[in-house]
């Protein structure tokens, strides 16, 4: 048993960087941690991590042995949660990584509900637009827009969330409202970068049934879309919005949608929704709490935004 806790510890440093960072995710003292990855150390004869005041790094001979024990030790952790969940309901802890403004705007308000109904469930909601290590920073599910899938991730579509255009009245009043996609060109656009690799997000239509992206102009460039959101309130620009952030300012009139049905010219062009999509590293991650969150987004979640 010595052995698993030890084992448990150095794999938990190695993907949280530090021997703290470990004591956290397994809820024990950093000392507590640190001692079981010296008694690991002691058993095995040679030194696997080196140590200092500020960094944590392998040797030759941690780095062969985590590459041995890591995949065995995230094995034994959904075993054990496997064995749990069937006696008793889901338990533990469940991390869950989202872009920064489905977290706050979608997930924060539904959270709590789900944890009323698994109250043996602890919640860990990471809020960023970077791209996640499920492994690394122990994420179990991430939400992600489609540009932020990447290779090796089994995803699921859990949502189609309509996307509008929109800027203030102020600057609308001052430039003119742009009827065709064509025309965003003329105008200061507020545009998103993503963090992790500093692309843009393209502003997406469809048109006879076909994607298109028309040019625009870059005035303004945020790696937060509600940092975006605030300075279109301010008459910076027109900016794309997912609807669930764009709804309140437009009910209040402080921004105005564009490109809506109702417009002259824009039924040629359809704004082109924002897919998101349920992330897991592997199908042996769909433990009975990560199925259980699947599920209750599955029927919380805006009917109308599945698709079809």
């Amino acid at each position: 048993m010595d052995s698993v806790r030890g084992i448990d510890s150095f794999v938990r440093a190695v993907e949280a960087g530090s021997i703290a960072g470990a004591a956290r995710r397994l809820g024990i003292s950093p000392a507590a941690a640190s001692q079981n990855i010296a008694r690991l150390e002691t058993q095995l004869g040679v030194r696997l991590l080196t140590r200092t005041t500020r960094s944590l790094a392998l040797t030759d001979s941690g780095r062969l042995y985590y590459e041995r024990v890591s995949s065995l030790i995230h094995e034994l952790a959904s075993a054990s949660e496997a064995v749990s969940e069937l006696r008793d309901e889901p338990r533990g802890r469940l991390g869950i990584a989202a872009t920064a403004a489905f977290a706050r705007h979608v997930l924060a308000p539904l959270i709590p509900a789900f944890n009323r109904r698994y109250p043996h469930i602890t919640i860990e909601l990471m809020a960023t637009d970077r791209n996640v290590d499920h492994v690394r920073e122990s994420v179990d599910v991430s939400i992600r827009i489609q540009p932020a899938l990447e290779d090796g991730l089994v995803a699921r579509h859990i949502a189609r969330v309509p996307s509008v255009f929109c800027a203030a009245p102020d600057y609308l009043a001052r430039r003119g409202t742009p009827t065709i996609p064509e025309q965003l060109q003329e105008h200061d656009c507020l545009v998103f970068r993503f963090p992790a690799d500093g692309r843009f997000l393209r502003w997406g239509f469809v048109r006879a049934g076909e994607h298109y992206y028309p040019p625009v102009h870059a005035a303004i460039i945020s790696d937060d879309i509600d940092t975006l959101a605030r300075m279109a309130v301010a008459g910076a620009g027109i900016t794309r919005l997912g609807a669930f952030i764009a709804a309140p300012f437009i009910a209040r009139g402080e921004l105005v949608e564009l490109f809506t049905p109702s417009s002259n010219d824009s039924v040629l062009a359809e704004v082109a929704p924002l897919d998101f999509y349920f992330c897991v590293r592997d199908r042996h991650q769909l433990t009975g709490k990560v199925r259980a969150f699947r599920d209750y987004l599955a029927e919380a979640l805006p009917e109308h935004w599945r698709a079809p």
